[in-house]
């Protein structure tokens, strides 16, 4: 894909409270208008404005000085579960108190649209889209509301999250296998992608009309990737983000907002067309 040497101007985030149809660029909103099948990419800039935490944000009272990487991965579940089970449940109280905001909703009111085939492909491992009404194509890294037995791998309940931080947590015990016990459903450091997750969003990026990048840092591989494989194919590109990243010199247009911003400016314009 050639990078854009002058993308669009960047438009100015109006307030999240009152997104203007007027303030969307008319290149965005005419891509946006002749698109039938949408490819919408999120990652953490897509829950930024509904405060959900962070790795870092979890990293406090109990785990100040614990490193995440030295939690999230394979080699510390089977070194301590209880110890693993307990910050990641501390998190699942955190997301939870977390709700949809009006970038999630937007996009669940696109999908509603007559003609239209919006697929969600997210880094995000919360549950906002689906709270928003979204369905989510994949959740490349998993989700945290979605745990599973350690050894035979069948889903499993969340287990319940208590509301203040415990440092250790004994795992819920598989009630399918003699042996396993039930962890996060996230992809841990060290950790392949899932491969049914990863294969539906290279297709949904190799035959959309149009594609949105939205929160995404362009950094975390191999998701950083699928925007690249639709502007191979010529498939018009939309940044979404109020900062640059790595993927802005390739987009082929750039919008300077927020998810909570430009997603209800945008549906809000397509509406009125």
């Amino acid at each position: 894909m050639t990078a854009d040497p002058t993308p669009d101007r960047a438009v100015e985030p109006s307030a999240p409270s009152a997104p203007s149809a007027s303030d969307v660029p008319e290149a965005i909103l005419r891509l946006s208008r002749s698109a039938r099948r949408i490819t919408v990419l999120t990652g953490a800039g897509m829950s930024a404005d509904s405060g959900v935490p962070t790795f870092r944000d979890a990293q406090t009272g109990l785990w100040t000085l614990v490193d995440p990487q030295d939690l999230a991965t394979p080699e510390a579940w089977h070194r301590d579960k209880p110890y693993v089970n307990a910050w990641f449940l501390w998190r699942v109280h955190l997301m939870s108190a977390a709700a949809p905001n009006a970038g999630h909703h937007a996009l669940a009111a696109w999908a509603h649209r007559p003609d239209t085939d919006l697929r969600i492909v997210t880094q995000n491992i919360d549950d906002l889209h689906e709270r928003a009404g979204s369905t989510v194509l994949a959740h490349l890294h998993g989700s945290l509301f979605a745990w599973r037995c350690d050894r035979c791998h069948r889903p499993a309940p969340t287990p319940h999250a208590p509301a203040e931080p415990t440092e250790r947590i004994e795992p819920d015990s598989c009630s399918h296998c003699a042996f396993g016990e039930i962890r996060p459903g996230v992809v841990w450091f060290n950790e392949p992608l899932p491969d049914r997750e990863f294969t539906d969003a290279v297709q949904v990026c190799r035959d959309a009309d149009l594609v949105l990048v939205v929160g995404t840092s362009g950094v975390v591989q191999p998701a950083a990737s699928l925007p690249h494989l639709a502007g191979a194919r010529g498939i018009p590109v939309i940044e979404i983000d109020p900062r640059p990243t790595e993927f802005s010199p390739f987009a082929t247009h750039v919008w300077r907002s927020t998810a909570a911003t430009a997603l209800p400016a945008l549906v809000a314009a397509l509406d009125r067309a």
